[in-house]
């Protein structure tokens, strides 16, 4: 069976950007993840040992997102799903969406977003 966890909104500042100025200043940024996987056993338990705890998710996320500057939000992306992947067997497959908010691309704009999917058997 598969089933699908999903976490929207995650807020959270940090300083990715190629401009100096968005590396030493930063902005808001938001992600939302969903996650694949079969939870019938914890829904039958009642259980969170046997699902996915959704603080270990958000928390990794944040974590990650703030460790380290990145020039582009595709290579922050491809690291959460990787390292979540690699964190959490049950995990069959994550779509992470990753919204940089009004970013300095010469124009108004709410928002660039990226979406990485990547499902186990990619994982290298």
């Amino acid at each position: 069976m598969e089933n699908i966890i999903r976490i929207k909104k995650i807020s959270f500042y940090a300083y990715h950007g190629v401009f100096k100025q968005e590396q030493s200043m930063g902005g808001k940024f938001e992600a939302d993840i969903e996650l694949h996987t079969d939870f019938s056993l914890a829904a039958e338990k009642d259980s969170l040992h046997h699902t996915i705890d959704y603080e270990k998710v958000y928390s990794t996320i944040i974590e990650l997102s703030e460790q380290k500057k990145y020039h582009l939000i595709e290579s922050l992306a491809i690291k959460i799903v990787d390292n979540l992947l690699n964190r959490f067997e049950q995990i069959s497959k994550i779509a992470l969406r990753i919204r940089k908010n009004n970013p300095p691309i010469g124009g108004i704009t709410d928002a660039v977003e990226v979406e990485v999917i990547k499902s186990r058997s990619e994982l290298i």
